[in-house]
């Protein structure tokens, strides 16, 4: 049996380049979603119910990214949040880009008439593994219902024929990636998966022009840049912004007597924890809930990141992301390597 190599985030390093950039002001770290969606940040907060609600939402479209609304509520709680991110987002001036995730069974279809009833413009359709006949009847359903007016995100895959199929039945950007979260345990439960960035690699070989979003693994401003060098267009993240002010939930103490850290909880939506607050049962445990520190204004998150992406890009040398996949070249490092990579004063 042949063996194919699979890279992840911390295997690689890019080359540095030359660069005339002399200011950060310089480069443009937008993309475009479709034909009427700019995003001048390439940045998707994750549907995950300790992650996305209006609050992170309205932030996000503030700083000129994406949120995703989490569909683990009822079809009125959704709704709710839908319609008052629409009206703020209206009040302050901020195009109205907002988008609301549902699974492709149940009430998938009510769930997207009423989003886009309330004022949401974008669907993704949210599940584990996308590469699936399920995935294609949603698409289509959805495709044929409302045309070119709501933009269809979907997902998850891990290969470049799953991103194909989901391209082909309709899919305009397409969440890459299966098992990679930092609280997902699905790759040591099922034995599936990939590492992070060679589904990207993997990904980015398609003639599709479909928009392509890192989803997992991501956990800095630099794997940030390798995934958009690799071939992502938009990187979608969940534990950069958990424990924030925006995300749902209160902030606890924690620790001997509640005396400890500050916190708040952050879990993934395939854990048990999840699975029986929203639906009363869970099927397959592929994820775990836990205490994440508290971290303050997440807009404050933002800007490190957006500062981060584009030193990324200048470090290349170039002023896009298109530019950045033209010219990117990566090496691989060793385990030294790595650790030489990362801050290491405190080790000695």
């Amino acid at each position: 049996m042949k063996f194919k190599e699979a890279l992840t985030y911390d295997d690689v390093l890019l080359v540095p380049k030359f660069s005339d950039i002399e200011s950060r002001s310089e480069v443009d770290i937008g993309n475009d979603l479709d034909e009427n969606i700019h995003l001048e940040i390439p940045i998707i907060s994750s549907p995950m119910d300790t992650v996305t609600e209006s609050e992170m939402a309205y932030e996000l479209s503030k700083h000129k990214g994406l949120g995703v609304v989490h569909r683990y509520n009822s079809i009125e709680e959704q709704s709710g949040i839908i319609r008052e991110l629409h009206s703020s987002l209206i009040t302050e001036g901020i195009p109205p880009n907002i988008a609301f995730a549902t699974g492709i069974t149940g009430d998938y279809f009510e769930r997207a008439c009423a989003g886009w009833e309330n004022g949401a413009n974008i669907i993704c359709l949210d599940v584990a593994h996308g590469h699936h006949s399920m995935m294609k009847r949603a698409i289509e359903k959805i495709k044929m219902e409302f045309g070119p007016k709501l933009h269809i995100m979907a997902g998850n895959v891990a290969t470049l024929e799953g991103f194909n199929d989901l391209a082909d039945w309709g899919a305009q950007s397409i969440r890459c990636n299966i098992g990679g979260g930092s609280i997902c345990s699905t790759r040591i439960q099922t034995g599936h998966g990939m590492p992070g960035l060679q589904t990207i690699f993997d990904c980015a070989q398609s003639d599709r022009d479909v928009n392509i979003i890192a989803d997992g693994g991501i956990r800095s401003g630099g794997d940030m840049v390798k995934a958009l060098a690799a071939g992502a267009d938009f990187v979608m993240v969940g534990s950069l912004l958990a424990g924030t002010d925006e995300t749902p939930g209160e902030v606890v103490s924690t620790g001997p007597h509640h005396l400890g850290r500050k916190q708040k909880v952050y879990r993934g939506m395939a854990s048990k924890d999840a699975q029986m607050q929203w639906r009363g049962r869970y099927s397959s445990n592929e994820g775990i809930a836990t205490y994440v520190d508290y971290k303050g204004p997440v807009g404050v998150i933002l800007q490190d990141l957006k500062n981060s992406i584009s030193s990324g890009l200048s470090y290349s040398g170039v002023r896009s992301i298109e530019e950045l996949q033209s010219v990117a070249t990566f090496v691989r490092q060793t385990n030294a390597g790595l650790g030489e990579s990362r801050t290491h004063i405190l080790n000695k």
